[in-house]
């Protein structure tokens, strides 16, 4: 069998960084501490750095299994468009490991402020106490640019730092 992942091309990381760019919302996909998948809606934004980022309550499942030791998870942005066929429509997931901002880090003041400059409605509960920062550190990302258009794409090629 012909192997379906095309080699990265200047096309491909021009449209995975744009569905990064575009997105505020995102499918996460984590490991429960006991062992059951699971996918939660989040909304979704991009550091200063171009790090996947978003704001979380400690009081949600999803944010348990992200603070469990040796944590993994993925984000699939994209979605698919009001006509035609929805697999036909590009989406990106991105493998990543958790990296915990909690409110006493001496960044989360800037975070916050860049989160608000795109997430006004934020301001509603940005300062509750069981609110906090994830970054995701990207390890690979896989595209599907819609029918047969498959790649495997390095952080760099997402526009992300290594990490």
């Amino acid at each position: 069998m012909t192997n379906p992942i095309r080699p990265t091309d200047e096309a491909a990381r021009q449209m995975a960084t744009d569905l990064l760019r575009g997105a505020t919302t995102a499918a996460l996909g984590v490991i429960e501490p006991d062992g059951q998948p699971m996918v939660s809606r989040i909304a979704f934004g991009l550091d200063r750095a171009g790090i996947p980022l978003t704001l979380v309550s400690q009081l949600s499942r999803h944010t348990a299994a992200l603070l469990h030791p040796g944590a993994r998870c993925s984000l699939l942005v994209g979605e698919p468009g009001k006509r035609g066929d929805p697999l036909t429509h590009p989406r990106l997931t991105v493998q990543a490991q958790p990296r915990i901002c909690p409110r006493d880090a001496p960044e989360y003041e800037e975070l916050a402020a860049h989160w608000l400059s795109h997430n006004p409605k934020a301001k509603l509960y940005i300062g509750f106490a069981d609110f906090m920062f994830v970054r995701f550190d990207a390890s690979v990302g896989h595209l599907n640019g819609g029918f047969g258009k498959a790649f495997t794409l390095a952080p760099a090629d997402m526009g992300m730092p290594a990490p």
